[in-house]
């Protein structure tokens, strides 16, 4: 049974720049969005949240959803992503936070900048979010209805 992996990614602009990881991945520098896999027992708006904040210090507020996008690796076309990708607003810092392994800082670049490095990209999801995030794409974050939110000690 083929079974996509759910993943979240913050597109968090400030002016013309927005907020990337720059992570060790097999060895190699990547670039990505602040993104990651949802956990057991979160939504999936709390694991951008959490992601965000675990990749770069940062406390972030989704507002809107981007897009839905699905991707397979090509040296793993087994493997299939599945990423909520959203608009989000930073609300603080916390300078005493442990970044994730792997994750060596959090980087502010250009769409110019991040398309020089495109070597560097984790995947195409990343320029994908932000050309979609650039040409004004938000969807109403009452897109996605959680139904395991009475579990979670919410209301519904």
């Amino acid at each position: 049974m083929w079974k996509p992996n759910a993943t979240v990614a913050a597109v968090i602009a400030r002016g013309d720049t927005f907020l990337l990881v720059e992570e060790r991945i097999l060895g190699e520098r990547k670039l990505n969005q602040p993104a990651g896999h949802i956990d057991a027992g979160e939504s999936i708006i709390e694991a951008c949240v959490r992601e965000t904040l675990e990749e770069t210090a940062y406390h972030a507020v989704p507002t809107a959803l981007v897009g839905i996008y699905q991707w397979s690796p090509p040296e793993r076309p087994e493997l299939t992503y599945l990423r909520f990708a959203f608009a989000a607003e930073l609300t603080g810092f916390d300078d005493t936070a442990m970044l994730d392994d792997g994750i060596e800082a959090a980087v502010w670049l250009t769409r110019d900048q991040i398309v020089a490095r495109s070597a560097e990209h984790r995947s195409p999801l990343l320029l994908a979010c932000i050309d979609d995030y650039l040409a004004g794409k938000r969807y109403p974050l009452a897109l996605l209805r959680d139904f395991d939110v009475p579990l979670r000690g919410g209301k519904p």
